[in-house]
């Protein structure tokens, strides 16, 4: 192997470790957790063929197949011996399947995305001067879906009214203490970012893990500092303002509603296209954000 291949499957094993058990390095996830991410992973191929109606009769992972092949094998042998030629190459085949069950065309795809990208970690929102609301980013902690009007590409075609509802999860670094956001996009791919919270304001920071995107959003809750002193109180839903660029390349501002997910069971984690009556749509929902020319401001 060359030493660019160890680095490209580093890349993978630290996205991986990020995207299932919220670890920043490969090296902190353990032999069990890999097992637990592989077990995602054939959960994912298993649904995605069942969806795309293929046959899957067996699992294609093993389940420590990361562990033993990629982490013990490559990336840990790499480190104990100068002649990297004495290694062999990982299985192609099954680099592009787990890539695949992300939302990648193949691993070369993931590798391209990955090494040309933005860095997450440099994402900053800070206004000097002002504390930081730990409580209401404590209270912000779970899992959401945002509704927000998705109209074609082109305004005057038109077409079904619909609504787009994206699967958000948002967490605290258990390294950084940060606060951390996850969001589904369109075709399965990933908005990552940070939020923070001055007084009763929101600010969240996000970019695409596939192309040139970025999002931001700010929202104010109320006498939110009221709110949370009364016992038993949680923040249920969230009205935020969104900027990005739209998907006909025009920047865009949008008007979105974030409803806490209560049935984590049910969770569904992407993004889905629904028709403006559907049931899947909760009723207050619907009717806030029936109305497109008051939810989508476009750039022309």
């Amino acid at each position: 192997m060359l030493i660019q291949e160890i680095q490209h499957i580093e890349l993978l094993l630290n996205f991986l470790a990020s995207h299932f058990v919220k670890k920043e390095n490969w090296k902190d996830v353990s032999k069990a957790e890999w097992t637990f991410i592989v077990e995602e992973i054939n959960n994912l191929l298993i649904a995605q063929s069942k969806k795309k109606s293929l046959r899957l009769t067996i699992k294609i992972l093993g389940q420590n197949y990361i562990y033993e092949h990629l982490v013990i094998k490559k990336v840990l042998a790499s480190q104990k011996t100068k002649k990297l030629s004495a290694i062999s190459s990982p299985n192609l085949t099954k680099l592009h399947l787990i890539v695949q069950t992300l939302g990648y065309a193949n691993y070369y795809d993931f590798i391209e995305k990955h090494t040309n990208n933005y860095s997450f970690s440099d994402l900053k929102i800070n206004i000097p001067g002002v504390r930081i609301n730990t409580r209401l980013l404590d209270e912000l902690v779970g899992f959401w879906y945002s509704y927000n009007r998705n109209l074609p590409e082109n305004p005057g075609k038109k077409k079904e009214e619909r609504i787009w509802r994206s699967a958000i999860e948002i967490y605290k670094s258990s390294t950084t203490n940060e606060y951390l956001i996850e969001r589904s996009g369109g075709d399965q791919h990933k908005y990552y970012g940070k939020l923070t919270a001055y007084d009763d304001y929101i600010f969240i920071i996000m970019n695409s893990n596939t192309f040139i995107r970025q999002r931001h959003f700010v929202s104010r809750i109320t006498d939110i500092q009221e709110k949370l002193k009364q016992p038993n109180y949680t923040l249920q839903q969230i009205h935020l303002i969104s900027t990005c660029i739209s998907f006909n390349k025009e920047p865009i501002a949008l008007f979105e509603i974030w409803d806490r997910v209560t049935q984590i069971k049910k969770f569904v984690n992407s993004s889905i296209d629904f028709p403006i009556n559907s049931n899947e749509i909760p009723d207050d929902i619907s009717l806030q954000i029936k109305d497109a020319s008051k939810n989508r401001i476009l750039n022309h």
